[in-house]
């Protein structure tokens, strides 16, 4: 009995050496994960400053102000800089009528860069009534007063509705437009009007003499009267409506001269 007895003491003695030995590696594992937090825990607001944002930059701005698009961007001093996810700022960015490209960057540390591009106003559509102003895609950039300047070349005959969910087919021809402004107004001063109800049949008036395109190689038509123009005579420019001419030029190889009134 004392053989047994004595095992038994032995026994209950390793096993208390073993409870105390795990106790007191679970003390020190807690300690540890105690020291861990207590170090996030300081470290936290050190670490929020380190990445923050001090600064945001914006270039490239003319017409829309940097407070527009700091709002739009939804970036400002204070910040985390690792929050900013440049491909959500720049599609918001790109949202806006007059933005036609934007570039966004973190720059390490502290800096959000943003360049922006804008859309550049070139033509004025009058459609429903309205006068909408344009680039020279035919993006719409604003509504504008019943008269402007007389600046831009204006189209007419546009629907209201297309132009202003952006219809590609009516971003073409307000194109088309701009662009025979620009080739037009090369040779002669004074506002164009483009009459775009039908496209392929463009009607462009300047001065008091009407041309009229076809669908394609507008550039080409128009060189093709340039090359006629010093034989013609009975042009009148002088912005009188009687006895002005009408020049058609959707005839290949052919320029035909019309007189109205």
């Amino acid at each position: 009995m004392g053989q047994e007895a004595e095992i038994k003491r032995t026994r209950t003695m390793a096993g208390w050496k073993t409870v105390i030995r795990w106790g007191g590696a679970m003390a020190v594992v807690g300690a540890m994960v105690w020291a861990a937090t207590m170090g996030v825990q300081q470290a936290g607001p050190f670490l929020q400053q380190l990445l923050e944002i001090h600064t945001v930059t914006v270039d490239g701005l003319h017409r829309v102000e940097r407070k527009e698009i700091l709002d739009l961007a939804g970036v400002k001093p204070g910040m985390p800089i690792h929050h900013v996810l440049t491909s959500a700022v720049k599609a918001r960015l790109e949202a806006h009528p007059w933005i036609k490209e934007a570039v966004v960057d973190r720059v390490p540390l502290h800096e959000v860069r943003i360049a922006v591009v804008e859309r550049k106003p070139a033509v004025v559509v009058r459609a429903g009534g309205e006068n909408f102003l344009s680039d020279k895609q035919g993006y719409v950039l604003a509504r504008l007063a019943q008269t402007d300047d007389g600046s831009l070349p204006m189209v007419t005959g546009i629907d209201p509705k297309k132009l202003l969910r952006g219809d590609g087919a009516v971003r073409q021809t307000v194109a088309a437009g701009v662009e025979l402004a620009r080739l037009m107004g090369l040779a002669y001063e004074g506002r164009l009007h483009v009459n775009a109800a039908d496209p392929e049949n463009l009607v462009a008036s300047v001065r008091g003499v009407q041309f009229h395109f076809g669908e394609d190689g507008l550039g080409d038509q128009w060189q093709r009267f340039q090359q006629v123009m010093p034989a013609m005579k009975t042009l009148n420019f002088d912005g009188a409506v009687d006895g002005a001419s009408d020049v058609d030029l959707r005839y290949e190889n052919r320029v035909v001269v019309r007189e109205r009134g």
